[in-house]
């Protein structure tokens, strides 16, 4: 085939000559595909491979150059062809909005979790006003997913009004067969086609994420360079050497808490620590010799493990920020292992020989820790209400169940059935008082007093018993240490007030002077003098009435 023809001479034979280099002589290819569509395409080459000269407008340019009207016309202008008719399922053909969103849904029967959150994407058709709602299979889940509702028209009202995609937006609440569900988000092309319609989209929302499908997501393995560190050298120097601690845990804040002494061994070959409690004799306490196996400790924890199951699982490096080492032991300040709060006092003379030559701290004295008991508190009494004796209401101070007071047996035996008798009268500012005469009874045995008034006929006064057996307290005596009468301060002319009642003694019987005579240095003189003073004047009337007889005779 010829071309190039050599310019000035005619296409004839023999005038033009052939490009050897050229060797496709094939037309372009019109037609091709792309996504299940035939799309016609321009040649840019005629056959050889000649480039063809073309318009190089764009689309844009073109069509306002077809739609622009001329300035110039002559006459009224032509109306311009009305456009195709498109149909809905031609113009809007496979073209879906898509929207991100999300329902709750309850879970009664699970301790575990009180609801789920299930993400779905909406499906909006526009072809035919169409919806559908899919949810993503997720791995493992044990729920029925995949098309929750298939491709139809939803009903938006009970009026049988239909959704449209204009009732759609970011950040709503849409209900669907009796189950609400909030729009999040939407994709690219659902965000320009609405705008393209003037609807105002409302700000996206973060997705909810299904609280007990976050709790049971794997942590994120962490790839960690190993360090220079050698554990075989470590374990060959310090092997058999431990660094020894003496701490106490003080737990007398609490209820029924008290100081207990502990032995904190650190391992220096592979940096581990063991608490060994400290017996005593008799101390109550169960032969536990460990507190704490020996392991290693955590110091700091990353942020997400407060809630790993420690009791049952061994922390490893992924859930430790730093681990207990020795230099955080130290005589004299405290440690929370295993959220007791322990404080060193002490240590061996090996762990001080260690912490000089390896931190340089030379300074480890041991610390007191032994407390100081408080002074006994003094038991008082509470005040005597006046109900009883006053060693009967203290008994119920000294123990939950009370107990009579103890007795003189002794006493009781010596001067059982001894009474001593004496005869008294009533000082008082009433005349009809004034002759009224009473018996007061000591019992040596009990040191307990009682009144016997005997009855007078016609005196309009009831004889009988005035006092039962008590012991009387004597007047100005402090009601903490009471002074009760004794046999010493009954004698002739003394006065005893009984609970406000003043009595003066008249007279004996022959028992008491009896009594006073054997047991004189219990009395004071005036009182023996009183008794000899009576006795004398008994003693007078009958010498005379002796004398008056024999003169008779």
């Amino acid at each position: 085939m010829v071309s190039n023809p050599v310019h000035g001479l005619p296409l004839l034979p023999g005038t033009s000559f052939k490009d050897s280099t050229k060797t496709a002589f094939h037309r372009s290819q019109t037609l091709g595909y792309r996504n299940g569509y035939a799309i016609v395409r321009r040649p840019t080459v005629g056959i050889g491979g000649d480039r063809l000269q073309f318009n190089q407008l764009s689309q844009a340019v073109l069509d306002e150059l077809a739609s622009k009207a001329p300035v110039l016309t002559y006459g009224q202008p032509k109306q311009a062809p009305p456009a195709d008719f498109i149909p809905a399922h031609v113009a809007f053909d496979k073209k879906v909005l898509k929207f991100d969103a999300y329902f709750q849904e309850d879970v009664p029967m699970s301790t575990e979790e009180q609801y789920r959150i299930r993400q779905v994407n909406i499906y909006y058709y526009l072809e035919d006003d169409s919806m559908s709602v899919i949810e993503p299979v997720v791995e493992n889940s044990g729920i029925p997913q995949g098309k929750l509702i298939k491709r139809q028209r939803l009903a938006k009202n009970d009026r049988g009004d239909h959704y449209h995609w204009k009732d759609l937006n970011r950040g709503i609440n849409i209900t669907i067969y009796g189950k609400t569900f909030r729009v999040v988000d939407c994709d690219q092309f659902t965000q320009v086609f609405l705008e393209s319609q003037g609807i105002e989209l409302n700000p996206p929302e973060k997705m909810a994420l299904d609280p007990y499908t976050e709790l049971r997501k794997q942590p994120l393995r962490k790839y960690v360079t190993p360090s220079d560190f050698d554990q075989l050298k470590q374990f060959l120097t310090f092997d058999k050497q431990v660094l020894r601690f003496y701490a106490i845990w003080d737990d007398t804040d609490s209820m029924y808490g008290e100081c207990r002494t502990y032995i904190i061994h650190y391992y220096l070959m592979d940096d581990t620590v063991e608490i060994r409690e400290v017996h005593e004799r008799n101390d109550g306490r169960d032969p536990f010799p460990l507190l704490m196996n020996r392991q290693r400790m955590p110091k700091v924890l990353v942020e997400n493990a407060k809630n790993f199951p420690q009791c049952v699982l061994e922390i490893s490096d992924q859930e430790v920020l730093e681990w207990y080492t020795a230099k955080d032991f130290i005589v004299g300040k405290s440690l929370t292992v295993l959220g007791r709060t322990f404080f060193i006092y002490d240590c061996d003379p090996f762990t001080r020989r260690y912490y000089k030559e390896k931190f340089g701290i030379t300074d480890l004295p041991r610390i007191d820790v032994n407390k100081q008991e408080p002074p006994p508190v003094k038991q008082e009494l509470p005040p005597y209400n006046g109900f009883g004796l006053v060693e009967d209401s203290a008994q119920n101070c000294f123990a939950l169940i009370p107990k009579a007071p103890k007795k003189d047996v002794i006493k009781m035996l010596v001067n059982d059935n001894k009474v001593l008798r004496y005869l008294a009268a009533l000082e008082s500012p009433i005349p009809e008082d004034k002759d009224r005469r009473f018996v007061f009874s000591y019992f040596l045995a009990t040191d307990m007093i009682s009144i016997f008034e005997p009855p007078v006929r016609n005196s309009g006064i009831i004889g009988g018993k005035y006092l039962g057996r008590t012991k009387v307290v004597k007047p100005y005596s402090t009601v903490d240490n009471p002074i009760y009468y004794g046999p010493s301060d009954f004698f002739i002319g003394a006065v005893i007030e009984v609970f406000g009642h003043r009595f003066i003694i008249l007279d004996t019987d022959e028992y008491v002077l009896k009594y006073m005579e054997s047991n004189a240095a219990q009395y004071s003189p005036e009182a023996l003098a009183s008794v000899q003073k009576h006795v004398r004047k008994l003693e007078a009337p009958a010498s005379e009435s002796e004398r008056y007889a024999g003169m008779q005779c």
